[in-house]
C-alpha cells in the first residue's frame, strides 16, 4: 500500500481557486490527520449582501451529512435499550399502514426500506416548507413500496425524516433539542444546531447561492429545507473537529455500535450494499473509505474518512454549482 505524502498548502489551495474571491460564495476546508488539524481555511463569502467572509466558525447547511447525526441519535437510543435495530416501524408508529409492516429501524438506517421518495409526493399546491409531520402524512397515504424491505438498496431521505420523528416519539422530546442535549452539548459543539424553520436563528451562518449567468442569486431555502433528520443540521469546520474526535474515540456510542454504523448493509439474499448508518462505504486506493456527500439548494458538502490512516477531509461550499467531493477526493490523492 502507498505511504502518506505531505501535500503543500499551496497544492490544497489550488483546488479552491474558484472560491478564493472577495465577491463570490465561498468554501471551508478542514483536514485532520492523527488527531491534529493539518490544514483549515475559509475562502470567499458566507453572505454576499453583507460581504461577510467565510471563517472556520461559519456554519454551513450540511444537507445529507446530517444523516450521521440522525443515525447516532438512534444508536444512542439503542445503547439505552429504548429500541433495537430490529424494532418495527409500526411498533413506534402504530397507525402506519400495513404496507410497511416489515420495515425495521435497520432498514431505515441502511436505506433498504423501500419507502417512496417523499419529494415526489409533495403536491404542486404546497407553497410552504414541508414539515416532518407532513412527510409522515404523505407516506401514510401510500399503499405500497418500491420493493420488499431488505431486498434492495435505494437512498431515502424520507427514511431519515422518519428516524428523526422516531427519536421524538420515543423520547417525547423535539429532535433538535435531543441532538443538542445528547450530541452537540456533550461534545462542546456550541455553534452546531438543527434548522427548525424560518424562525431559527443560525449564528455565523452561510447563505446558499446559485450562479445564474455571471451573477450569484441567493437560493438559501427550498420547499424541503425544513425537514430535520435527512438534512437540517448546520455546523462549522471548527465544530467538526470535535465531531471527528468523538467518532475516532467513541465518545458517544460504544465501539461495537460504531463498528455497526460503519458496516455495509446486508440484504435479504446475503449480498451487501455500500451504505452503513449515515455513511457511504467503499475503498480508496486499497484503504477503507467512509464518506458522505450533501446537496441542497445553495449548498454542497462532502466528508471523507480514511480510518486506517486517521485522515479526515471536510469540504463545505455555499453554492449550488460545485462538486466538493471531487475536491476532497483530489486532496486525498495528495496524501496517498
Amino acid at each position: 500500500k502507498p505511504t502518506f505524502a505531505n501535500p503543500t498548502h499551496e497544492g490544497i489551495d489550488n483546488y479552491f481557486s474558484d472560491y478564493n474571491h472577495s465577491d463570490t460564495p465561498g468554501a471551508s476546508v478542514l483536514i485532520i490527520q492523527n488527531g491534529s488539524v493539518t490544514y483549515s481555511r475559509g475562502y470567499g463569502l458566507a453572505n454576499l449582501e453583507k460581504k461577510t467572509p467565510v471563517t472556520l466558525q461559519t456554519n454551513f447547511r450540511l444537507a445529507s451529512l446530517t444523516k450521521q447525526f440522525t443515525a447516532t441519535a438512534i444508536l444512542l437510543l439503542v445503547q439505552e435499550n429504548k429500541l433495537s435495530l430490529n424494532t418495527k416501524l409500526q411498533e413506534i408508529v402504530p397507525d402506519f399502514p400495513d404496507y410497511a409492516r416489515d420495515i425495521t429501524i435497520r432498514h431505515l438506517l441502511n436505506h433498504t426500506s423501500g419507502l417512496f421518495d417523499y419529494e415526489t409526493l409533495i403536491p404542486t399546491s404546497q407553497l410552504s416548507q414541508i414539515s416532518d409531520a407532513e412527510v409522515l402524512d404523505l407516506l401514510k397515504q401510500q399503499t405500497g413500496l418500491y420493493f420488499f424491505p431488505g431486498s434492495q438498496y435505494r437512498y431515502s431521505n424520507g427514511g431519515y425524516v422518519l428516524l428523526g420523528l422516531i427519536v421524538e416519539l420515543i423520547t417525547e422530546q423535539n429532535f433538535s433539542q435531543f441532538l443538542k442535549q445528547n450530541i452537540f452539548n456533550p461534545l462542546q459543539m456550541k455553534n452546531t444546531q438543527m434548522y427548525d424553520g424560518e424562525e431559527t436563528l443560525i449564528t455565523h451562518r452561510a447563505y446558499g447561492y446559485t450562479k445564474l449567468g455571471t451573477t450569484f442569486t441567493k437560493t438559501d431555502q427550498s420547499i424541503t429545507s425544513a425537514t430535520k433528520g435527512d438534512g437540517g443540521v448546520y455546523t462549522s469546520a471548527s465544530d467538526w473537529i470535535l465531531w471527528e474526535n468523538s467518532i475516532h474515540h467513541n465518545l458517544l456510542i460504544s465501539n461495537s455500535l460504531q463498528e455497526t454504523a460503519f458496516s455495509k448493509g446486508k440484504l435479504n439474499d446475503g449480498s451487501f450494499t455500500s451504505y452503513g448508518f449515515g455513511w457511504m462505504l467503499d475503498t480508496f486506493k486499497g484503504w477503507i473509505h467512509q464518506y458522505h456527500t450533501g446537496s441542497t439548494i445553495g449548498f454542497r458538502t462532502a466528508i471523507d474518512r480514511f480510518p486506517e490512516k486517521n485522515l479526515a477531509i471536510l469540504v463545505l461550499i455555499n453554492r449550488s454549482n460545485a462538486n466538493p467531493w471531487e475536491i476532497s477526493q483530489s486532496i486525498a490523492q495528495l496524501y496517498f
